[in-house]
């Protein structure tokens, strides 16, 4: 498994608009009726989905009621509230956090670990990242390694490297990418769907980034053989090797206890024809002669 780092260097990210900060920590009641909105629940619809009176949710959201901690996890339960907001209101509602957060280097998640670089080094010669909730790189195997520091701006390699930069940015894989139209909406669905889940400030702020980059003109989409109703997502490249085009899967935890964990996956990338099927065999070979 190689570890994602790089030498740092300027980084080309467009500025941000300046945004205020927050007054203080949100209460109980501004983190449960926040999560209620983004799920477009109503409080009756809430009531009836954790059992309790409307009146009661309505308490809470208003700081008149204080709920207890089983009351905490039932509504993070009912609204799919992932496990570091959990947290978030845990501590919010005057409780210790229940889930813990480890560097995956943490002797304690010795096996996910492991599991993890079995995954990334088993799928070689084919490209595979470990990826956390933002989607920063955590690590790599030799594949991607290679595939992504021949095709990008050494700057974008500067931690924290991050894939919707890399393919998207314009010194990144973008002018390389042959269906980068379908890619980019393929992109912004699947981070509009993370933002929708868990509501993180630095995602939004990483959409408002991202659509600040370029945007490509309308082309014909590329279509794979076999492709059905957008599961099978062709991404098409200009590489040194050719024009490589591989489709991917993700890889998660099926049941996390740590924040790190549920956050965590592995996207492993397929050769989507014969001829990148065994220009991948080449570069592994090339990298197996220099050891």
């Amino acid at each position: 498994m190689t570890s994602a780092s790089a030498p740092s260097h300027r980084n080309p990210r467009p500025a941000l608009p300046h945004r205020p900060a927050p007054a203080g920590p949100a209460s109980f009641g501004d983190h449960l009726r926040t999560w209620r909105q983004q799920r477009h629940l109503s409080q009756l619809e809430l009531a009836d989905e954790a059992d309790i009176s409307t009146r009661h949710v309505s308490f809470m959201e208003t700081g008149r009621t204080n709920p207890s901690r089983d009351m905490v996890l039932r509504l993070c339960e009912r609204l799919a509230i992932p496990l570091r907001e959990r947290n978030a209101l845990l501590v919010a509602a005057g409780y210790a956090p229940m889930y813990r957060e480890r560097a995956l280097d943490d002797p304690a998640l010795a096996a996910a670990r492991q599991a993890v670089e079995l995954v990334l080094k088993g799928h070689e010669p084919c490209p595979a990242i470990a990826l956390d909730r933002c989607w920063n790189v955590v690590a790599t195997n030799r594949a991607a390694l290679a595939l992504l520091s021949a095709h990008v701006s050494p700057e974008l390699l500067a931690p924290p490297i991050n894939v919707f930069r890399l393919s998207l940015h314009p010194q990144g894989l973008a002018p390389r990418i042959a269906n980068l139209a379908q890619w980019r909406a393929h992109l912004f669905e699947r981070l509009r769907q993370q933002i929708q889940a868990t509501a993180d400030p630095t995602l939004i702020a990483l959409q408002a980034e991202l659509q600040e980059y370029p945007a490509p003109e309308e082309t014909t989409p590329l279509v794979l053989a076999g492709e059905m109703l957008g599961v099978v997502m062709p991404f098409c490249f200009e590489s040194v090797h050719g024009m490589l085009s591989l489709i991917s899967t993700t890889t998660i935890f099926g049941t996390p206890v740590d924040v790190t964990l549920q956050e965590l996956a592995v996207e492993s990338f397929f050769p989507a024809d014969e001829f990148t099927a065994q220009a991948l065999r080449e570069l592994a070979q090339q990298q197996n002669a220099q050891g």
